[in-house]
């Protein structure tokens, strides 16, 4: 079986490339770094690349543009891949506003490049598609909100499921492209019949994001209070929520995605309530691990950023019953903070 996977450098690509590997498919992943074109060189994703092809025989790299059009159509016709999984993206929320062509270009045209593929050559080999909760860019802030001594929360104590509108509301560019790419693989899936799935992330995480100041909140924020370096809280008091969710539950899933496709379906995918924090309780929770982080408050939010964002999981296990996250937050943090602080250890012994 061979899988096919974009943006196999990135935090979710590079998890799918280890877990498919790792249970004998052969797996063509696309990147190009353009992580290192948006975020300077700390987001660069080549390191990640050359620990694939190192640790993984059955792993073949393809160094592509996914907006180069006539090139995803030869790798698609070449490799007809069994499995789709689509990762490679613009991801910063607040990045997009100064690229909006390079963002448009990335996000929505390069998905449309990868579903015509798609559809032109492994028609039925099911495919995955992070999308982002950012579709439904503000409008989750209108929701009833109870503000408590840490965090804001849902007064029911629920979450977010897929029926919130996607229009009439404040988005971000980012949220847009990712709206025009969101949109499109639904219609694939259903006017095609395609097993197209669209799974709209929360916060995805874990130790081997390539995280920078405007993308990757969890791991940024443990960098810098391993390091000492001040971060920066924008807007709500810090009582902004997410939930986390682990790179490689992320990954079991879209295995399950491949063992039960449907067309089109659209999925909120994040830890849930249980993995929900807020940026104050996640500074509590770091400095009672010893780990005290420097920071500094600035009124002004984020446009369009979410004050309380948690999913609601509901219709992700009534179509995968199979499917259980395995990463809690206090193993998360664990994780992270371990991977971390090895790292650094490295770099100061070099």
């Amino acid at each position: 079986m061979k899988a096919f996977v974009t943006g196999s450098g990135g935090l979710i690509g590079s998890e799918c490339v280890r877990l498919l590997a790792s249970e004998g498919w052969d797996v063509v992943g696309v990147d190009n770094d353009m992580r290192q074109t948006f975020f300077g060189p700390g987001g660069t994703t080549r390191p990640v690349v050359q620990d694939l092809v190192r640790r993984f025989p059955r792993y073949r790299h393809i160094d592509l543009d996914i907006r180069d059009r006539q090139g995803v159509r030869d790798a698609f016709q070449a490799e007809r891949p069994n499995f789709i999984i689509h990762t490679a993206a613009q991801p910063s929320h607040d990045k997009a506003a100064s690229i909006p062509y390079d963002d448009f270009d990335v996000n929505a045209v390069g998905t449309m490049n990868i579903l015509v593929a798609a559809r032109d050559f492994c028609k039925d080999s099911p495919l995955c598609f992070t999308s982002t909760n950012k579709v439904y860019g503000d409008r989750p802030n209108y929701l009833p909100l109870v503000e408590l001594d840490k965090r804001y929360d849902y007064p029911d104590g629920g979450g977010i499921n897929e029926s919130l509108s996607i229009d009439n509301c404040l988005h971000s560019i980012f949220g847009a492209s990712k709206v025009a790419a969101d949109v499109m693989c639904q219609e694939f899936g259903r006017y095609f019949q395609m097993p197209v799935g669209i799974f709209r992330g929360g916060c995805l995480t874990g130790p081997m994001h390539s995280a920078v100041e405007l993308h990757g909140y969890l791991v940024y924020i443990v960098i810098c209070a391993l390091s000492g370096k001040e971060y920066k809280i924008y807007g709500y008091k810090g009582k902004q929520v997410r939930d986390q969710i682990h790179s490689r539950d992320v990954a079991r899933l879209f295995l399950e995605f491949y063992a039960h496709p449907r067309c089109g379906e659209v999925y909120n995918l994040g830890g849930g309530r249980q993995n929900s924090i807020s940026i104050l309780e996640t500074i509590d929770r770091l400095a009672d691990m010893g780990h005290k982080l420097r920071y500094s408050y600035s009124p002004e939010n984020r446009v369009g950023d979410h004050i309380c964002y948690i999913s609601d999981l509901t219709k992700l296990h009534s179509h995968f019953p199979n499917w259980r996250q395995e990463y809690t937050l206090n193993r998360i943090f664990a994780e992270i903070i371990e991977t971390r602080q090895a790292r650094l250890s490295e770099h100061a012994a070099t």
